[in-house]
């Protein structure tokens, strides 16, 4: 049966329209619409094939799930490759393979009805699996070496974005106590199935829910053994109520897309502000240096440098991060490289 009363399109702009403010402020404006186009594309794509295709078992909320988890991880993977320094004519092959990957892999699991989270732990597999096999297969052909290859394949856009929920989830705990209350300023029922209501458009909850029912959302499309180490950082009784949403079968609905979206541009609006150890102040300071020489004066005074100090550099001429090394280790060998001439 076709998917009646799926707005496909609708949706898959919402969802990019969503995303923008997602993308990691360093990108440039092409990278940024890359993302954005990418993850437009592939969910209109999606969305068009389980909305019109008969033999599909699927009604309109299915469909419409299936095709926030290819938003999401087109979002998520689109970003590790742009990270990851692999040339640019090579993003598309490995993000249309992994969009193949997820919307065939979906269609299997949603219809044989497995649990909700061991149908987002396959998912996750054959994801990962796909952009691994992708990014090696570029390396067989000798496009990119292999510590590129190894550097591309320990990019995970998640993994970042859970560690900037826990700092901020951390910060506002401490900040607002551990129980969490209601705009009335009552305490709110303990039990998830009343601290979420069914319908995200129905009572008003407090933030801090609505941010570990983010988290919980988040946390339930990774790996359970990744999960298990943000939650040890977590304060207890947080830590708690995450588990608990992610128990919730229904945890997406009743959150809602546009809630969640709203909820991480808000995480990422207040976490702290770029320090002089910001990777991309550590960007300019490398290219202040490296503009006053070209490039054979730059390979000749770096011939003695580790392979790392030398992808530093020459990653900061096209404003982009290498990102194998800390920000505090990066600062000191731009420190060390300006007082070296």
């Amino acid at each position: 049966m076709a998917a009646k009363g799926f707005n496909y399109e609708e949706f898959a702009q919402n969802l990019a329209a969503q995303a923008q403010d997602l993308v990691p402020k360093e990108f440039s404006p092409e990278e940024k619409q890359y993302v954005i186009n990418t993850l437009g594309n592939f969910s209109l794509m999606a969305g068009k094939a389980l909305a019109e295709d008969k033999d599909l078992p699927f009604d309109a909320e299915t469909s419409s799930y299936i095709t926030q988890i290819i938003a999401e991880w087109s979002f998520h993977k689109s970003v590790d490759v742009i990270r990851s320094g692999i040339p640019r004519q090579h993003w598309d092959s490995i993000m249309q393979k992994i969009a193949y990957t997820i919307f065939e892999v979906a269609k299997q699991v949603f219809t044989q009805k497995m649990p909700n989270e061991q149908i987002i732990e396959i998912i996750e597999h054959h994801v990962n699996k796909t952009y691994v096999d992708a990014i090696t297969e570029l390396k067989d052909k000798g496009v990119i070496d292999e510590e590129l290859m190894q550097f591309a394949a320990s990019q995970s856009n998640m993994n970042k974005m859970a560690q900037e929920m826990q700092q901020q989830a951390m910060e506002q705990s401490a900040a607002e106590g551990q129980n969490p209350v209601s705009a009335e300023g009552q305490n709110l029922p303990q039990t998830t199935q009343e601290v979420l209501p069914s319908n995200p458009r129905e009572p008003v909850v407090a933030p801090k829910v609505i941010k570990l029912a983010t988290v919980a959302m988040l946390f339930n499309r990774m790996n359970q053994d990744r999960v298990q180490t943000f939650l040890d950082k977590f304060e207890e009784n947080d830590a708690q109520d995450v588990i608990k949403y992610m128990k919730l079968p229904d945890l997406t609905q009743r959150v809602g897309v546009e809630n969640a979206m709203k909820c991480l541009q808000e995480i990422k609006m207040q976490l702290p502000k770029a320090t002089d150890l910001a990777p991309m102040r550590v960007v300019k300071k490398i290219k202040n240096f490296a503009s006053k020489y070209n490039e054979k004066e730059l390979e000749a005074m770096l011939i003695k440098e580790r392979i790392g100090v030398k992808r530093l550099v020459f990653t900061a001429l096209e404003d982009k991060y290498y990102e194998n090394i800390p920000p505090k280790v990066a600062s000191i060998v731009a420190t060390h490289l300006i007082n070296s001439v």
